[in-house]
């Protein structure tokens, strides 16, 4: 007689707890709980905070770290003329060109951001974030110190870079001339015209800030078309475009008063367009779901920021 053994009642697999998992909606492996936190998108809140935590330490750098950034990234960012000059030299006369040499206008921005260097516009979402979060007279004078350091030590690397673009030395003459040809195109802008244009400029740039913490593999994409797009539209950056007016300054075909009666409302445009326009629209967005920072996360009012950043409390 075969003995035939009675049916195992079938036992229900332990289940990992939803801390285990890491999901509170469904039961989901620890495995795929990891997978589905890793390609969640990053919420609005998660991105200003990574912003302002970075701007948080930028303001506490000292201003010589601050300084010798800045001219890196001045003196960098001109390869995005050369760059832009290099296509417009090899390229047909077509009505596409312009678009294709928009590219090499990229060059210089994705080396500047990847490269960490302080540039002006930049700063100009980065800086002002803490300051909206924590309003004091302390970050108010941390952010303007930080803008004038940045600001000018972008204008001496600028300036350096023209000079050299400026002297033919540098480059052979055919992408010279193309440089020149580019140069000049801002050179013909009214004020007006600098400020409005400075203000999608500076939008553009803000945002890419805003993108990269989310961006991961795709911050070369990124800051590659958005960048692009400012001299597909025809925009302005005031640091990229002070390149340019250097450029001809020092080659005699402008004269000082036309340079700063461009490059003053391209600056105040871009302020306006990377300060004003996006860091108070995304701190707008964000603001209901803030919640007063712990004793852990990087904060304007703490007392280790250096004596020359520091302001009135």
């Amino acid at each position: 007689m075969v003995k035939v053994n009675a049916p195992r009642t079938p036992t229900r697999p332990k289940q990992e707890s939803r801390e285990e998992t890491g999901d509170h909606g469904s039961d989901l492996s620890a495995k795929e709980g990891e997978v589905v936190e890793e390609r969640a998108n990053l919420r609005a809140l998660a991105v200003y905070e990574v912003i302002r935590r970075e701007g948080v330490e930028e303001l506490r750098r000292p201003v010589a770290s601050l300084w010798w950034s800045g001219i890196a990234a001045g003196l960098t960012i001109g390869f995005s003329i050369v760059g832009e000059g290099l296509l417009h030299t090899h390229l047909p006369d077509a009505g596409w060109r312009e678009v294709v040499e928009s590219l090499g206008y990229s060059i210089g921005f994705l080396i500047v951001i990847l490269g960490r260097y302080q540039l002006f516009t930049e700063t100009t979402i980065t800086a002002v974030l803490p300051v909206l979060s924590e309003p004091s007279w302390r970050g108010v004078g941390a952010l303007l110190r930080m803008w004038v350091v940045v600001l000018v030590a972008n204008l001496v690397g600028t300036a350096l870079f023209g000079a050299a673009l400026a002297s033919g030395l540098f480059l052979p003459a055919e992408i010279g001339e193309g440089i020149f040809a580019i140069s000049r195109h801002l050179a013909e802008l009214t004020p007006q015209d600098a400020f409005l244009r400075g203000i999608l400029g500076g939008w553009l740039v803000a945002t890419v800030v805003w993108l990269l913490p989310s961006a991961e593999q795709a911050r070369f994409g990124v800051i590659l078309i958005l960048t692009s797009l400012i001299s597909a539209l025809e925009l302005s950056h005031v640091i990229s475009g002070s390149v340019e007016m250097f450029t001809l300054l020092f080659a005699g075909e402008v004269g000082a008063g036309q340079a700063a009666a461009i490059l003053l409302p391209l600056l105040a445009g871009n302020i306006v367009g990377g300060s004003a326009l996006v860091a108070l629209l995304a701190y707008g967005q964000v603001r209901e779901e803030m919640t007063e920072p712990d004793g852990d996360q990087p904060s304007l009012k703490d007392d280790t920021a250096p004596e020359s950043l520091r302001g009135p409390a």
